[in-house]
């Protein structure tokens, strides 16, 4: 029963009763190399809180390799189906006007001007689908004519003609991004109207309610971007503190492993991806030694386990 109540504590601390025995230089590397990436973690992390509007999708969306349609469809309404529809607007955005109703409290004429400014947002949206209807059915033809270049054999395995493939989504793409921005910045500005509409002392003393993007696939962009930024302080604290050091070394390596996996074959330069690939291998390395039992947190967790299975005859030395 002691075995299996312990079992928990010694598998976030590092397995074995003892740490390897390492010299003290070796030890001094290990506690740099884990304040290193935890420092790199929690300033990634802080400046994406700090950002507020920190997206991962164009990361996602110029994924390459042979996993780069996985990391595509993680991009939020990533062909612009849902916000090319006026009756996803009405009620998505409706739904945020009665939460933001709720939150703020709003009087019957606050009310109405949310529903105002709701309706001046659809005839602007249906101003702008009118406008590049062109575009939209260009990009729509374009859709079916990268599918069909994707799935041609004769194009598989070959990076050159893969290569041509990306030029032409690429290019396709860029013809809804112009649509889609204009859409998202009626986003934008009917956020701010509903937020404008909260009395002074409520905006002052409540942080702004957001809209946010509704779930499309199980796991996207929109799940992500929220995620992400806490993911990374969470991880940078348990280095930099030496506490469940493997479980977080761990988490860290398939996060930066997921995004070598993402540039695949890894280009040159700054925007390589073999940086990732390195620290990826560091995570791994500070998991598989326990690196936060040496001067961090988890060595008074690792004491107590020690301490616990010290009489038990099967785990003696």
């Amino acid at each position: 029963m002691k075995h299996l109540l312990l079992s928990p504590l010694r598998l976030v601390v590092g397995w074995g009763i003892s740490p390897r025995i390492l010299g003290i230089l070796a030890i001094a590397m290990l506690v740099l190399l884990r304040l290193t990436i935890g420092f790199h973690f929690f300033t990634e992390g802080r400046d994406k809180v700090r950002q507020g509007d920190w997206d991962a999708a164009p990361f996602f969306a110029n994924a390459k390799g042979p996993y780069e349609e996985h990391f595509h469809q993680m991009v939020w309404d990533r062909h612009g189906e849902f916000r090319l529809n006026p009756e996803n607007h009405e009620w998505w955005l409706g739904e945020y006007a009665d939460r933001a109703a709720d939150y703020y409290q709003f009087t019957d004429k606050e009310k109405k001007a949310t529903d105002d400014a709701l309706k001046t947002l659809l005839k602007n949206l249906e101003l702008i689908l009118e406008s590049n209807a062109d575009e939209i059915r260009e990009y729509k033809l374009g859709l079916a004519q990268v599918e069909k270049l994707r799935q041609d054999p004769a194009r598989q395995g070959v990076e050159s003609l893969a290569d041509q493939v990306q030029t032409v989504r690429r290019e396709n793409d860029a013809k809804i991004k112009p649509v889609l921005a204009e859409i998202d910045q009626l986003w934008s500005a009917y956020e701010g109207t509903v937020n404008s509409l909260a009395a002074p002392n409520q905006r002052q003393q409540s942080p702004p309610i957001q809209i946010t993007r509704p779930r499309l696939e199980r796991v996207d962009t929109s799940l992500l971007n929220r995620v992400v930024p806490y993911f990374d302080l969470a991880i940078g604290w348990c280095l930099l503190l030496g506490l469940f050091t493997p479980v977080a070394a761990l988490a860290a390596a398939g996060f930066l492993g997921s995004v070598f996996l993402s540039q695949l074959p890894p280009a040159t330069g700054p925007s390589s991806t073999m940086y990732q690939l390195v620290e990826c291998m560091a995570c791994l390395v500070l998991a598989a030694t326990g690196a936060g039992r040496f001067a961090g947190l988890d060595y008074f967790l690792h004491l107590i386990v020690r301490k616990s299975l010290a009489k038990d005859p099967v785990e003696k030395k």
